[in-house]
């Protein structure tokens, strides 16, 4: 007997097979017409056509025949118009006017340029985006682009999230994923969210009341939760949406299981340590935590705090002693946080916290909404939480705000601590960096900035080395495990590279399409000293030239300072 999932939409009621469910599509909102039929939404498939015909065409055709999306959607692509007296362009923009969903695949080639030097796809692009259509962007991973293909592409990520994807069923999985998330956003369609949903196998002797009775008390004092320490356990429960008779939800179960794992055997968070800046085995420090998601976020936080710089200051003015974190707890706290309660727990993927001499990153398999860019979480937004019923939890226990203000206050930190902003990836899953302080010694010696340094034949290319300090900038480390902060070169290093080349570096990371005189402008040394040096980082395997020599880029692989 096959499985029933009700989808609600407005006033039409259509009964699906899809993929051995059925679907009963009940009315709640869509628009529709005279008739009562539900009116269909317009997508307009954007891209240079002679480099993706095959994804036009696949996708024209999984969206006019696949039995959920077919109800919902209307694609076009001007391979189908019948021939017209009306110009292409105007065809193409009068389309895009008429669209509810703008749909652009980008790649390569930047395609056909008007008189002025712009192509129909950045046309149809801007036009989507000023009349505020629903964008959805996916970009090819390819080895070399047009220039003009790569300011597109980072043009639409100021505005629009987008995916990747390099195989025809990739697109179509992301292209699936998108439209079926623009209907549950836009409530045409609603499920019930993971957390809410009510667990087969589980009950309420799966739960551990000393970890509800603590959640209580601490709610209870920190946002006035109606409940004592000492109240009906079921009620609590079930005010909370968590219990539904005698079932219990997977909210329930991953926040106060006593083994969440047993249910859901990927609610964990994968924590590993790596002196450099790559992921190199063997990892120096890997832990997997477990338990519920409270027990999980604290001791990954700690994982972290544990090696990365402590600086502590002195009793000589007051009795309590400063601490400060290199990277602010609060920060490494958000961003951890984020990815335990916004993931998509039916994923197979895990919650994954590195930690790499230049830099700290969380992952997640989750996905951003698509009503939230990258750009608007550098400042306060509307909170959309994946999993509703784990966020009301996280505020009433004090660990999230629940106002949008979390990543905005991520990077308010972030910038007062001179890390710079923390960047948001939201392409396979969600992914979070936040970028360390690296000092930088001049040379291997027995005192560096009040630093003892390690001796030369303990310096590896790209790593960090261990150090001590004892001077009045009151830096605080131990070896093993704590943390490692200076990188140390020395003229033997294979890293050590020369002034000109560091500034050749930092021109091309400002300008990765610069030429070698552009280069010899900036850097203000010879054209033939630019390729020189060029030459030698390349040896070095820190630059590496993307495409011909018109028309490529730059792109930097290491960078040792």
């Amino acid at each position: 007997m096959r499985a029933a999932y009700i989808i609600f939409i407005k006033r039409t009621v259509h009964c699906v097979e899809y993929k051995g469910f059925v679907f009963l599509l009940i009315p709640i909102k869509a628009d529709v017409n005279q008739e009562g039929y539900m009116q269909r939404k317009r997508v307009f498939i954007s891209s240079v056509q002679s480099e993706f015909s095959a994804e036009r065409q696949m996708l024209f055709g999984y969206l006019t025949s696949d039995a959920l999306l077919g109800k919902f959607f209307d694609p076009f692509i001007f391979e189908n118009v019948p021939a017209l007296s009306d110009s292409p362009s105007n065809v193409f923009l009068n389309q895009v006017e008429k669209c509810d969903i703008y749909l652009g695949i980008f790649g390569q080639n930047y395609g056909y340029e008007d008189a002025d030097g712009i192509s129909p796809t950045e046309r149809e692009f801007d036009i989507a985006v000023a009349q505020n259509k629903t964008h959805l962007v996916y970009v090819k991973q390819v080895d070399w682009r047009h220039p003009k293909e790569e300011l597109l592409i980072r043009k639409a990520e100021q505005m629009v999230v987008r995916r990747s994807f390099v195989t025809l069923e990739q697109l179509k999985t992301a292209v699936y994923v998108s439209l079926i998330n623009y209907l549950m956003e836009n409530e045409i369609i609603r499920t019930t969210p993971f957390d809410a949903t009510l667990n087969n196998e589980a009950a309420l002797d799966d739960l551990d009341e000393e970890k509800i009775r603590r959640f209580i008390y601490i709610a209870n004092k920190k946002r006035a939760f109606p409940f004592e320490r000492e109240a009906d356990i079921r009620a609590m429960l079930q005010h909370l949406n968590l219990m539904k008779g005698e079932r219990i939800t997977n909210a329930a179960i991953l926040l106060f299981g006593k083994c969440p794992q047993r249910f859901f055997i990927t609610s964990e968070v994968r924590c590993a340590h790596f002196h450099g800046i790559n992921k190199v085995k063997p990892i120096p420090s890997y832990q997997v935590y477990k338990g519920d998601v409270f027990e999980m976020i604290e001791q990954a936080v700690d994982f972290v705090l544990s090696k990365i710089n402590l600086y502590v200051g002195d009793r000589s003015k007051k009795i309590h002693v400063d601490v400060e974190y290199e990277i602010p707890k609060q920060a490494i706290t958000e961003a951890i946080v984020n990815a335990v309660c916004h993931r998509d727990y039916t994923s197979n993927g895990s919650v994954q916290v590195m930690l790499f001499a230049d830099r700290f990153e969380v992952s997640n398999p989750g996905n951003l909404p698509h009503e939230l860019t990258v750009e608007q979480l550098y400042t306060t937004h509307r909170s959309m939480p994946a999993n509703p019923l784990i966020a009301e939890a996280m505020y009433l226990r004090g660990t999230i705000e629940r106002m949008g203000t979390g990543t905005e206050e991520m990077t308010r930190q972030c910038l007062e601590k001179g890390l710079g902003k923390p960047e948001f990836i939201p392409e396979h899953g969600f992914q979070a960096i936040i970028r360390r302080s690296i000092r930088v010694a001049p040379q291997v010696g027995p005192i560096l900035n009040n630093m003892v340094s390690a001796p030369n034949d303990a310096i590896k290319d790209g790593l960090f080395t261990e150090w001590q300090s004892t001077g009045p900038n009151n830096v605080l480390t131990t070896p093993g495990e704590s943390p490692n902060n200076v990188l140390i070169t020395s003229e033997e290093g294979p890293n050590k590279i020369t002034e000109n080349q560091r500034r050749i570096m930092d021109a091309i990371f400002e300008n990765q399409y610069a030429t070698h005189e552009k280069l010899s402008e900036i850097v203000g040394i010879s054209a033939r000293k630019i390729r020189e040096n060029i030459a030698k980082l390349k040896t070095q395997g820190l630059l590496e030239r993307v495409g011909p020599n018109k028309g490529g880029y730059w792109k930097i692989k290491s960078k040792p300072f």
